[in-house]
């Protein structure tokens, strides 16, 4: 599912996890056992970014993530 930015990550995340199960990279088992991967939209900036370093970078810290965290990959993304 495509988010357009934190608030609508966290609200579907918290409503797919209620009940669920978390998971790592973004999904999210919802109470009926569906997986969803919830993605906010500023991933194509990031891990999709022209800066590879920067990608690799903000792939790793993806990677490390449950609840993806725009903030965090934007600063993985940058080096900071």
């Amino acid at each position: 599912i495509s988010a357009a930015d934190q608030e609508e990550v966290d609200r579907y995340w918290d409503a797919f996890a209620d009940g669920g199960t978390e998971g790592r990279c973004g999904w999210v088992r919802d109470r009926w056992g569906f997986w969803w991967q919830v993605v906010p939209e500023a991933m194509a900036s990031t891990i999709g970014g022209s800066d590879p370093e920067g990608a690799a970078r903000a792939m790793a810290a993806m990677m490390g993530m449950g609840r993806l965290v725009v903030a965090e990959l934007q600063a993985a993304y940058d080096g900071r």
